[in-house]
């Protein structure tokens, strides 16, 4: 009987030691595991809620409530003018009427942002894309002056103007002087297409530039006095350019000539007949 306790209590306590060997093995095993997910916590990155398009979109399109979906958007990467809410990007409902136009294209899961589409219920026109404070004003271009047809919405010129060439005095010098007036404007719309993403090039006749008040009272008078002609800018270009200002006489090399008056000193004579002879004699002037 004694024997069979004793070996009972061997086993029990061999059972303990396994059971405790075990625990602490899952403890360990757990703490592992906790401080492996606490790290891969920290490394997360917060997420916020924005809208994406479930499809491409292109210019003109109406912006529909199954063109979008929400995604997880990492909190400190969020796109400027992203929307995050649904009542605020159809505020004013699901209408036709009241629905946003798209006038960026966006390939499908592209964050809809406030710059790539219309005010609710507004057109695509190009009042929807001057920016506060800025006016629309329209230049006639040919072949030549429009960049052979290169020119697209979005592009940036720069406005040249030839005309009379006039000095100081208002005197007209019988020549053309070509001057920049404008530089970096950027253009609304080619004829009557204000689609940025049409690569294909046009023939214009007009293009549709934005420009302030002040910028649009220049370009009046400027086109109502001489010619005007566009030079496409670098999408890269950055450099302030100095005045330019150009006539036939710097273009040549000639150097203009100048028109001296010489004030002669004043002669005085005295005149003496001699018969049929009339002689001058010099004397001193009076003062």
């Amino acid at each position: 009987m004694r024997l069979v306790f004793g070996l009972v209590l061997v086993l029990g306590m061999g059972l303990a030691g396994f059971a405790v060997f075990m625990a602490k093995d899952y403890i360990n095993a757990y703490q592992t595991e906790l401080a492996t997910e606490r790290a891969a916590r920290a490394k997360m990155v917060p997420t916020v809620d924005v809208y994406v398009s479930t499809r491409s979109l292109r210019y003109g399109e109406r912006l529909h409530p199954e063109d979008v979906r929400i995604v997880k958007w990492p909190e400190n990467a969020i796109p400027e003018g992203a929307f995050q809410k649904k009542e605020v990007l159809f505020s004013q409902g699901a209408e036709d009427e009241n629905l946003r136009t798209v006038i960026r294209a966006m390939e499908k899961d592209e964050a809809i942002m406030a710059i790539k589409v219309t005010a609710p219920g507004e057109d695509a026109g190009v009042s929807s894309r001057l920016a506060k404070g800025m006016r629309a004003f329209a230049i006639k271009v040919d072949v030549a002056s429009g960049v052979s047809g290169f020119l697209r919405p979005g592009d940036k010129v720069d406005v040249y103007w030839t005309g009379a060439n006039y000095d100081p005095n208002g005197e007209n010098r019988g020549s053309e002087l070509t001057k920049l007036i404008e530089t970096n404007v950027k253009l609304l719309a080619v004829d009557q297409i204000a689609d940025e993403d049409r690569n294909n090039p046009t023939i214009a006749r007009t293009v549709t530039v934005e420009a302030t008040p002040l910028q649009v009272a220049g370009l009046a008078q400027a086109q109502a006095t001489g010619r005007l002609a566009l030079s496409l800018v670098g999408a890269e270009d950055t450099d302030e350019i100095e005045n330019v200002e150009v006539d036939a006489r710097i273009l040549l090399g000639r150097e203009e000539r100048q028109v001296v008056q010489v004030q002669r000193d004043r002669v005085c004579t005295v005149r003496t007949r001699k018969g049929a002879e009339i002689i001058e004699t010099p004397i001193a002037c009076a003062e």
